[in-house]
């Protein structure tokens, strides 16, 4: 009886281990925060282009007004001797404009890094280090040709 339970418990033993190795690997922290955190990146690329579209319309706006401003009367835009406008509205308009000009272009930096962020945690979602099959490269069409007695016999085979 001793020997059949040992017998048995050697043959589980042995299908057990490599359903054992099959099972993945427990995830670490750092997988599911590439996985996610790709997509909060690509998120704050699409909000930040979003808030410097914005921010460049008001930069506009102001710069229109002042371009008005300026040609309503031809000593509308003259400057002082530190460089500023006489006309504090005049001079309003532009450091407004320049104001929110400086936020659009923070707000684009800070698309294009996360952006670049967005493309490396991509990257490491695919390759994530872990063992795994081989590549093996998938070859869906073959065409063959062979002589034959009248010529040449051409096949094609699309596999599914």
């Amino acid at each position: 009886m001793t020997g059949r339970t040992a017998v048995l418990t050697l043959a589980l033993a042995a299908i057990a281990l490599p359903l054992a190795a099959q099972q993945p690997a427990r995830a670490t922290w750092r997988e599911p925060a590439i996985h996610y955190g790709k997509w909060l990146t690509a998120g704050a690329t699409i909000g930040l282009t979003f808030l410097a579209q914005r921010e460049h319309r008001q930069s506009r706006r102001d710069w229109d007004d002042l371009l008005a401003i300026c040609r309503s009367a031809a000593d509308a835009c003259a400057l002082d001797t530190d460089g500023r406008y006489i006309r504090n509205d005049a001079e309003f308009l532009y450091e407004r404009s320049r104001y929110y000009d400086r936020r659009a272009n923070h707000r684009l930096l800070g698309a294009q890094a996360s952006l670049l962020a967005t493309a490396a945690l991509f990257i490491l979602d695919l390759h994530p280090g872990r063992e795994g099959p081989d590549n093996i490269p998938f070859a869906g069409m073959r065409v063959t040709a062979e002589p034959t007695r009248d010529g040449a016999a051409v096949g094609l085979q699309i596999r599914f």
